[in-house]
């Protein structure tokens, strides 16, 4: 059965514990944050769909998408597979994810052969979108960098010539932070952010 998600219309107290806004924007994105701690219960194929379907929109230059995702479902037998990529460190809490996905971008352009020189900028576009749409859902969303960049590829027929890998994410149900190890427990908390100060530069970066 579809399950129905209420909209996100303020910060959830979690996060207003730890983030502050300088300026008025939706809360969606600061609600956005990478809990690691998760039920184990498998998500729903429509939901993750739901989360593919966000990602789909994201823009990309000269509309190459250049996004694709290899996903795994617990319920599937490459879910191991996947699980397996992971350095040790990520195996320990993404066993209990409800799903995991890698995600790569093509390296070149469709309509001309030539480099696609915006893909990894944009395949980022499309993972936030991914994200938001999970966070929405008040699923647990986690992207990762500790895998096996080497091996990814042939593992997962993926032809390397054609596409970079760019992250693997975990997705599943909500779990409270005491189910995580003991030295993951403290760190399961919404991150702060630079200020704007700090990352914006009027004419010139100097």
């Amino acid at each position: 059965m579809q399950q129905q998600h209420r909209q996100v219309a303020e910060l959830r107290d979690e996060v207003a514990e730890h983030r502050t806004r300088e300026h008025d924007v939706d809360p969606l994105f600061v609600n956005r944050w990478s809990p690691r701690a998760m039920t184990g219960e498998v998500v729903d194929e429509e939901e993750l769909f739901a989360l593919f379907e966000a990602a789909r929109w994201a823009p990309s230059a000269f509309n190459n998408q250049h996004w694709r995702f290899v996903y795994a479902t617990r319920e599937d037998e490459t879910f191991e597979t996947l699980l397996g990529l992971l350095n040790d460190a990520n195996r320990t809490w993404a066993e209990d994810a409800g799903a995991l996905v890698a995600l790569f971008s093509k390296r070149t352009l469709e309509h001309n052969g030539e480099e696609a020189t915006t893909r990894s900028f944009d395949t980022g576009a499309a993972w936030q979108n991914f994200a938001l749409e999970a966070t929405r859902r008040e699923l647990a969303v986690h992207p990762m960098a500790g895998f096996d960049w080497g091996s990814i590829h042939d593992t997962l027929d993926v032809p390397a010539e054609e596409f970079d890998a760019e992250a693997m994410v975990a997705v599943g149900q909500r779990a409270d932070a005491e189910t995580l190890p003991e030295e993951l427990q403290e760190r399961e908390q919404p991150s702060d952010r630079k200020s704007l100060e700090d990352l914006t530069f009027r004419g010139s970066f100097d």
